[in-house]
């Protein structure tokens, strides 16, 4: 049975006078997926966004979301998308909880108390639900930020850029919450963001845009298994490994070497045929380090549309 597509970009474009933002720009989102929206500053991913959330008009091109034409049936759909765009912001001088009575009641009037109660719990503030929000950090804002988003149970929920500015645990929580409503509430989320590793971490399928237009798309996994790697090998004699490796012609990059130390990119499959070649040519290896390989992608993708 074919899986719903949730999100259908086709061929949009945005221009602004003599700049074009996003350029015939082609993204299918399905039911479940933790999508990952990839590109560097300037890439037309906010410009996207507000797209898809009718804020602006596309040129041209259209976008579908649960299968209607969003310029035909905005009102519907809206109801059932949940985002965070930039910031999230609240009335620093009210409660947790009374800024999501005040927003909730714009979704819906019969708003419960209990509804409130958990959306705060669900993102871990409900011990803070009477705190002003002017006493909360950066990372509590963007938690209470999502639980807004929730709590008129989103199908689809759109983050653009949401762990900017926080710290390493803000960023965890925000990752972990993200993977919840996921994994536990069956949500479909598309995430935009200039963090890889955070996307490498929670998505399963990713775009990668650059100037307005996508290219790549597909599963983390599939893009990653083909993408070189960055490992450094800790080795008795760096030296006579180089010397090896361009006798032989093996398919590797030689980034750097010291006396003990050689560090190279290579496919990810290849790797276990170049520690046996190592071997084979009697070098002992102490230690191999694979590095993260979405930066190494991005770049490197990047840098062909430059």
């Amino acid at each position: 049975m074919e899986i719903e597509k949730i999100i259908e970009i086709s061929q949009l474009t945005k221009r602004y006078k003599d700049i074009t933002a996003v350029d015939g720009l082609d993204v299918n989102v399905y039911r479940g997926d933790v999508f990952g929206f990839l590109g560097p500053n300037g890439a037309g991913k906010s410009t996207t966004i507000r797209m898809l959330l009718s804020l602006i008009t596309p040129t041209s091109g259209e976008i579908k979301i649960f299968g209607r034409e969003i310029t035909a049936d905005r009102n519907t759909i809206m109801r059932k998308i949940g985002a965070i765009v930039e910031k999230p912001d609240f009335y620093g001088y009210l409660s947790a909880y009374k800024n999501l009575e005040i927003f909730g009641r714009l979704y819906d009037s019969t708003l419960s108390k209990s509804r409130i109660h958990e959306m705060l719990e669900l993102v871990g503030l409900e011990k803070r639900a009477n705190s002003k929000v002017k006493t909360f950090s950066h990372g509590m804002k963007q938690r209470l930020g999502l639980a807004q988003t929730l709590l008129h149970d989103p199908e689809l929920i759109i983050l653009d850029e949401p762990t900017t500015g926080l710290d390493p645990q803000g960023m965890k929580e925000i990752r972990d919450l993200i993977l919840m409503l996921s994994s536990e509430k069956g949500k479909t989320i598309f995430l935009s963001s200039h963090i890889l590793h955070e996307v490498e971490i929670v998505a399963n399928r990713m775009v990668i845009i650059n100037k307005g237009k996508a290219i790549s798309e597909g599963y983390v996994s599939d893009l990653l298994n083909s993408a070189q790697m960055q490992v450094t090998f800790d080795l008795d004699n760096a030296g006579k490994a180089v010397a090896a490796l361009n006798e032989a012609s093996f398919p590797v990059r030689i980034d750097s070497s010291t006396e003990t130390k050689l560090i190279v990119f290579v496919e990810k499959a290849a790797i276990p045929q170049l520690s046996r070649f190592l071997f084979e040519h009697g070098i002992e290896i102490s230690a191999m380090v694979p590095a993260r390989s979405l930066e190494e992608y991005f770049l490197k993708l990047t840098e062909k549309e430059s």
